[in-house]
């Protein structure tokens, strides 16, 4: 099995949340560096749609198959905004 590579990050933590991960790093016997990254997988895991979405839209925009000015106008006039 290959071995895992890891970047090191520095990161600047709120005194409130730098008091927090390490209360969490006493009560679960992990340590910041852990925690953080099981933090920011889920964090990206939740977000990744977005990228989805703006890739798919490019991808729309590409093929041509978006709204025309007219178009946008009209659902605008017809729908408020």
């Amino acid at each position: 099995m290959k071995p895992i590579t890891a970047k090191p990050m520095t990161v600047r933590l709120p005194a409130d949340l730098a008091v927090q991960l390490e209360k969490l790093t006493r009560v679960t016997g992990r340590n910041k560096s852990a925690l953080t990254v099981a933090a920011l997988r889920d964090y990206v895991a939740a977000e990744a749609w977005q990228i989805q979405d703006i890739e798919q839209g490019i991808a729309e925009a590409d093929r041509g198959e978006i709204a025309s000015a007219d178009e946008v106008n009209f659902f605008f006039a017809k729908y408020g905004g």
